[in-house]
C-alpha cells in the first residue's frame, strides 16, 4: 500500500472535499502572509516611529497585526469561496488562543 502524499494528508486533516480545495486554501494562506508582510513595517513605522524602540514595535506587531492576519485571512477566503472553512478555522484558534486565559478547575 502506498502511502498517501502530503497535500493527500492535508486534504483528510482539513476534512475538505478534494485536492483543488486544498491547493485554494494554500492560496488563501500565502496571500494573507504576504499581505501582512507588505502592511507590517509601514503599519508599524505610523504606529511607533521611523526608529521605533524594538519593544513597542513587537507589542504593537502582536496587538495589531495579529487580528489584522485573522481578519484578512477570512477576507481572502470569502474571495477564494472558502469563507466556511476559514471561519471555521478562525473559531478553532480564537477558542485555543482565549483557552489560556480561562481558569481550570
Amino acid at each position: 500500500m502506498e502511502n498517501p502524499s502530503w497535500i493527500e494528508k492535508l486534504r483528510q486533516r482539513w476534512n475538505v472535499k478534494n485536492v483543488w480545495q486544498v491547493v485554494v486554501i494554500l492560496v488563501v494562506f500565502a496571500c494573507t502572509g504576504f499581505t501582512v508582510l507588505f502592511l507590517k513595517k509601514p503599519l508599524l513605522n505610523w504606529l511607533a516611529g521611523e526608529e521605533g524602540n524594538s519593544t513597542l514595535a513587537t507589542v504593537l506587531y502582536y496587538i495589531f497585526i495579529l487580528p489584522l492576519y485573522n481578519i484578512l485571512l477570512l477576507g481572502y477566503g470569502f474571495l477564494f469561496g472558502q469563507f466556511a472553512f476559514f471561519w471555521a478555522f478562525e473559531k478553532r484558534f480564537m477558542e485555543r488562543f482565549f483557552s489560556v486565559f480561562r481558569r481550570h478547575k
